[in-house]
């Protein structure tokens, strides 16, 4: 797909977004914008998944370590018709299939449930695992947070998946520089992501997350590594697209108000 035709899908994407987080009254919009543009390229140009094919096996996978972005998921869902579009406005009610963090008990497309931080990555290296025993060659995708890399798990499962030499698996770091309460730096600080991957045996690959050229040219490097897994560290602006939002912790897991909301949506139906 075009350029062009993906930047229109992640902008609707994220306006998605800000309807589902604004009518829910709760979620996680600033890391789900921030991570748009990095899922919409798996989706539209890298992964083979289809509405015909989301429920079973022959298929590339997507684990979303950082369930808390489940806005971003569902909205991708939807715009490959896997899911209803008229659905996305059901996130966080009462008795919904789109809970705040992924189910993969709910929903065809979802492979892991996703949103204790850390373990996304486990999972991950354990489906390469057996694709390997399947002798299956579709290909596993595991979105991580910068600030969810703090959690030691994430760390196993690296040492882990290059023990195995899990050269199907590519992960990539969501690398905003903020967490929920603040710069990652001031908390513990797991930076920098390519030298602490590579010593633990991985290939590395840094990009602008929000560059479709660049992203490109790291997913097509990236199936081309044997022996090993890549990790991609995409720097992104958390918030992106939305002019408020942008680069403040504190929309990490808040919902816009109304006069907030429209604010927003201004933002991304203007471009």
């Amino acid at each position: 797909m075009e350029y062009e035709a993906l930047r229109k899908i992640a902008n609707d994407i994220r306006i998605n977004i800000i309807k589902m987080v604004s009518n829910a009254k709760s979620g996680h919009p600033g890391g789900s914008l921030g991570a748009a543009d990095i899922v919409t390229f798996l989706y539209f140009n890298v992964m083979d998944i289809t509405k015909e094919n989301a429920g079973t096996n022959d298929r590339d996978r997507f684990v979303l370590s950082k369930g808390h972005a489940s806005p971003l998921l569902y909205a991708v869902l939807a715009e490959k018709g896997i899911i209803p579009k008229e659905e996305l406005l059901t996130f966080r009610l009462l008795h919904t299939r789109l809970q705040g963090h992924p189910d993969m008990n709910e929903l065809d497309g979802i492979d892991m449930t996703t949103g204790s931080l850390g373990q996304g990555l486990s999972a991950a290296v354990g489906m390469c695992l057996a694709n390997k025993l399947d002798k299956n060659d579709h290909r596993v995708y595991c979105l991580i947070g910068d600030g969810e890399s703090e959690e030691g798990q994430i760390w196993e499962a690296a040492m882990a998946a290059a023990h195995y030499k899990c050269d199907n698996l590519c992960a990539i770091i969501d690398n905003n520089g903020l967490q929920i309460d603040g710069k990652i730096e001031d908390v513990i600080g797991p930076a920098p992501f390519d030298e602490k991957f590579r010593a633990f045996g991985w290939h590395t690959i840094n990009v602008d997350g929000h560059d479709f050229a660049q992203l490109e040219k790291a997913f097509a490097e990236a199936k081309t590594i044997k022996g090993k897994p890549t990790c991609i560290i995409a720097k992104t602006v958390k918030g992106k697209g939305v002019s408020y939002m942008e680069n403040v912790a504190d929309w990490h897991g808040k919902a816009p108000n109304a006069e907030l909301t429209a604010t927003a949506l201004k933002d991304l139906e203007g471009e």
